[in-house]
């Protein structure tokens, strides 16, 4: 027919009208596969990107609670901080191929201990790992292999390396570092055999070892000659020496409690508290041995504690018709007691300022053991009101002498000077606790010289023989009290989980 559409063989090569719509559907479906398949992988970029931005605000923000956590340990110092973040683990499911974020299946990067030669004054980078996607500047090729051989294992199954021997402050509990000390900690927990080894290796406890051992054998060596080579008729074992063996058990305790705390610190949490528990014990223990032998060796010469002179006295500085005798006598019977009571209670201070209540710990622990100072009030007045530099000068030069070396040491153990005006550069040697323990060695040297004096006065004229339950007596009782109170501490997890 006329107004029939022609129709074109099929065979001869050309595309009849139905076949050429399918090809054009086809071709259309196409198009739309590879669209979907583009918007997919963008969305799946899009979605890492925004991963990679949470994390990134995560670090950020918990960068910025560790540089408030330095500022709270450096005290405030204004010195001007280095400090780089290392790269946290991925959690769960995070996408590992992230330079700089390795995931959990990964191990972690290796780390470098690098020193940067910035101005003085400045703190040191921290640890920073190396490779792709680390700020700062590259590791040097010497501690490289250092670095290496404390990398983490791989997940292949390699032998794990040895431990690193001494760790800088961020790679120890917070409950380790000291304020301004950077470097020189031994890892926790140590081994007894490890401890001790320890104390010939630079680490940042060593001098404060040897400052106080030194001292402990010199003063071991001159109590025995005092008691064994005196060469006087009086034996060891005589009543009349019982003050000084309580006054040389107190000083030979603290020195060998302080030697302990800072060896064996390192073996775990608990132990650090119980052994700085039992150094601060050691110190009121001495304290109090003290008073003892201020109390029989020293006081009874004193004219200040003589009714027969102060009662003339106050009558013709002040005009006072007062009997000194009754007053006098008050004194001598709550001398002791209350050297007890101070003893125990400043142990109770000092265990409680390791815990977050106490903002400035090292402040406490100086002002409460200078309370127990306060009972040789007496020689102080007695130098004040009469002639003690011409009657007994021994008394007189070494008693302030002795407190001379009290402040200095004092003002080293609060201030923190010098590693507060250069953190990082007296790790090891010169910083304050190490000259803390120099002076306080010299100010019980000079203590030691002027006992020994009073003892051999009161050896001439004897006013009184002490009594053991007046001597040895209350040094076990204090034992027992002080044992106590460092057992309640030690039962509560709060008191030895805090520096």
């Amino acid at each position: 027919m006329a107004g029939e559409r022609e129709r074109r063989p099929v065979g001869d090569g050309s595309l009849g009208p139905d076949k050429g719509e399918g090809n054009r559907i086809v071709t259309h479906l196409n198009k739309s596969a590879r669209g979907k398949e583009i918007n997919e992988a963008r969305g799946s970029a899009r979605a890492k990107g925004r991963h990679a931005r949470t994390h990134a605000r995560k670090d950020e923000r918990g960068s910025g609670r560790e540089e408030q956590h330095q500022e709270r340990l450096l005290g405030g110092s204004g010195l001007v901080l280095n400090l780089q973040r290392r790269p946290r683990r991925g959690h769960k499911g995070s996408d590992g191929d992230r330079p700089g974020l390795p995931s959990a299946r990964e191990p972690a990067p290796e780390v470098a201990c690098v020193r940067t030669s910035g101005a003085p004054g400045t703190m040191p980078r921290r640890l920073q790992p190396r490779g792709t996607g680390t700020k700062g500047p590259p590791a040097t090729a010497a501690a490289a292999p250092g670095a290496a051989r404390h990398s983490h294992p791989a997940v292949s199954g390699d032998l794990p390396a040895s431990p690193k021997q001494l760790l800088r402050w961020d790679e120890v509990p917070d409950d380790f570092v000291e304020c301004f000390i950077l470097s020189g900690y031994r890892r926790l927990p140590c081994t007894a055999q490890e401890c001790l080894a320890s104390v010939l290796k630079p680490t940042n406890e060593t001098l404060n070892f040897w400052t106080h051992f030194i001292p402990l054998l010199l003063f071991l060596s001159k109590f025995c000659r005092l008691f064994f080579l005196s060469g006087r008729d009086v034996p060891f074992h005589h009543p009349w020496l019982l003050p000084l063996w309580c006054y040389a058990s107190g000083v030979l305790l603290t020195f060998a409690m302080s030697c302990t705390a800072h060896v064996f610190s390192c073996l775990s949490l608990r132990l650090r508290a119980a052994f700085f528990y039992l150094d601060y014990a050691s110190i009121s223990y001495y304290g109090f041995g003290s008073t003892v032998a201020y109390y029989y060796y020293l006081l009874p010469g004193l004219s200040l504690l003589d009714a027969r002179v102060m009662t003339p006295y106050v009558q013709q500085r002040l005009g006072w018709h007062v009997d000194c005798t009754r007053l006098i006598a008050a004194y001598r019977a709550l001398v002791l007691p209350v050297a007890f009571v101070l003893a125990v209670a400043c142990t109770v201070a000092c265990c409680k300022s390791r815990t977050d209540w106490c903002a400035y710990p090292f402040a406490l622990r100086t002002f409460v053991f200078i309370m127990p100072l306060s009972m040789a009030c007496p020689i102080m007045l007695e130098s004040w009101l009469f002639d003690l530099r011409g009657e007994n000068p021994t008394l007189f030069v070494h008693f302030y002498r002795r407190y001379f070396w009290l402040v200095v040491a004092a003002f080293f153990n609060v201030s923190k000077i010098p590693e507060r005006i250069q953190p990082g550069l007296f790790d090891i040697i010169g910083h304050s606790h190490q000259l803390f323990h120099i002076f306080t060695f010299l100010s019980i040297y000079d203590q030691v010289y002027y006992v020994e004096e009073g003892l051999r006065q009161f050896l001439q004229a004897p006013p009184a023989a002490p009594t053991f339950s007046g001597t040895v007596g209350y040094m076990l009782l204090l034992v027992v009290c002080l044992g106590l109170v460092i057992r309640k501490f030690l039962n509560n997890p709060e008191f030895y989980s805090k520096k």
